[in-house]
């Protein structure tokens, strides 16, 4: 195969797809809720970064001290609609987290539960595969992530959609032959497992479904009144519409199931208006509008960096109870991302400053994930003082968009292989030498088509829920151009090595 007949039109079609994109899309509308130029610096960097990352719309909220000052809207809350206001509802992802662990030390300063007393002290029925592990995994094991259950575990239990009032506990009930990923309290591994069994605790320990509680105890005194635990009460409230990436273009998808055993770590529904509520007690020492909704004490433990947080050796920050804190001093922001396969979310404080701010997206894909975190802390970073924050991770809009190029590389593929076939048929002459043939054309060849039939594992595995729906164009050139590529590589061979056998002129 000639890679350089194959690498010009891959280029050219790279360019057109940029070309037209650059062309016809329309910079991203921005409606002010209130105005102030002191965040003039933060509303264009986010207006900037709706229009390079294609995002259809957003709501940002910024608090200082106990009073909100900033709310402003940004592109569109639904496709031909408004832009999305300050009571819009958004998902808000892994921002969950920050409640299921507020509940759990609203029940701790009650005297419900202990952090350091054993999970099976409340679900007596809880067990993984190694029956001392189950004994010594904590309600702060689970808080700070260093229980051991593995990452995959709670990705996967994305994709579980089963309806039963029951569902959450069936999930937890089904570690019972789940290995964990490390020793019990010796490493931080963020996985939504651990918040998961959280929300059963709270359900034991105060004898209300999760729902109900964060209702009652966070929602109603926080005043959140565009706040929900359900889907279908929130779109009764203008939930913005939510979009997933197909190959950088963002696809609106109203219609998407939420998984109920994972409402604990990752499905609560709130806006921007509310969430600054919210940002506000966190502030100031868990005070909102004469409502205490827990002890000054209790939220610095809560957001005190507790376990360091590395990806590939590099240090992220130090995971507390739902927040991560990250820098010391005036600057240390505390905060947290979030996503469901069709939202984005961030909220950060500046404690030191008496500083919040939250930014709400109806926009995502797995690949944006380290992009919009990166869109997150640098609007965080520019509330704290900092200018001109680094944008480094541009490139998973373009990677998406490249991917269209694997169907057109192997079409072209098989149209060199046949051509090339009909001319060592028409001239046996021309063939190679058995080794170079080989080498050159069977070999060779192979790497790419069985490196692409590869990545039908992970679409055909475990994971194969999450991936569909955080990555649902991966899953399509998975599927088709997987399939394709493992057939292909058969056939293609053997139509060589058929040519090959036939003896010369």
């Amino acid at each position: 195969m000639n890679i350089k007949k194959l690498l010009f039109p891959a280029l050219l079609v790279g360019a057109v797809l940029a070309l037209i994109h650059r062309l016809f899309a329309k910079p991203a509308a921005t409606t002010p809720v209130s105005m102030d130029a002191s965040y003039d610096a933060i509303d264009a960097y986010i207006a900037e970064q709706l229009r390079r990352l294609n995002i259809p719309g957003a709501c940002l909220a910024i608090v200082e001290g106990d009073r909100m000052v900033h709310l402003r809207g940004f592109g569109k809350a639904r496709p031909g609609g408004e832009v999305p206001g300050p009571q819009t509802p958004f998902f808000i992802g892994s921002l969950t987290k920050s409640f299921t662990a507020l509940a759990v030390m609203q029940l701790v300063e009650a005297g419900k539960v202990e952090l350091d007393a054993p999970v099976k002290r409340y679900l007596p029925w809880f067990r993984v595969a190694d029956p001392q592990a189950s004994a010594r995994i904590t309600v702060r094991h689970l808080l700070n992530q260093t229980s051991g259950l593995p990452v995959w575990r709670g990705l996967a239990d994305l994709g579980n959609f089963d309806r039963r009032l029951d569902t959450a506990e069936r999930q937890v009930r089904a570690f019972s032959n789940l290995k964990l990923s490390h020793p019990v309290g010796s490493k931080f591994e963020y996985t939504n497992s651990n918040y998961n069994v959280l929300g059963l605790i709270v359900e034991a320990a105060s004898g209300e479904m999760y729902a109900d509680y964060i209702q009652n105890h966070v929602f109603n005194p926080l005043e959140m009144r565009r706040s929900y635990s359900s889907k279908v009460a929130a779109r009764q409230y203008g939930l913005a519409v939510g979009h997933r990436y197909w190959f950088g273009h963002p696809v609106p998808d109203p219609n998407l199931d939420i998984p109920l055993s994972s409402l604990a770590s990752g499905q609560l529904i709130s806006s921007a208006e509310d969430m600054a509520h919210y940002l506000i007690a966190n502030l100031n020492g868990g005070r909102y509008n004469g409502a205490q909704i827990l002890s000054e004490a209790g939220l610095a433990e809560m957001h005190r960096g507790a376990v360091e947080w590395r990806e590939m050796g590099n240090l992220i920050g130090h995971y507390g109870m739902g927040w991560i804190s990250q820098g010391t001093g005036e600057t240390r922001i505390v905060s947290h991302s979030g996503i469901v396969p069709d939202f984005s979310a961030f909220m950060a404080l500046v404690p030191g400053q008496k500083k919040g701010i939250v930014l709400l997206i109806n926009a995502n894909h797995a690949m944006m994930k380290i992009t919009f975190d990166e869109v997150g802390i640098n609007a965080a970073r520019l509330l704290a003082g900092e200018s001109h924050p680094s944008t480094r991770s541009g490139i998973a809009i373009w990677v998406m968009r490249a991917m269209l190029l694997i169907p057109l590389i192997q079409i072209a593929g098989v149209a060199a292989t046949l051509r090339r076939l009909r001319g060592w048929r028409a001239d046996p002459e021309t063939r190679p030498s058995s080794g170079r043939m080989w080498r050159q054309h069977i070999l060779l060849p192979l790497i790419p088509n069985l490196l692409t039939a590869l990545t039908l594992v992970p679409v055909l595995g475990k994971m194969g829920g999450f991936i569909r729906l955080f990555m649902p164009d991966f899953s399509w050139i998975a599927l088709i151009c997987g399939s394709f590529a493992g057939i292909w590589s058969f056939l293609r061979t053997g139509l060589i090595l058929r040519t090959l056998r036939k003896p010369r002129a």
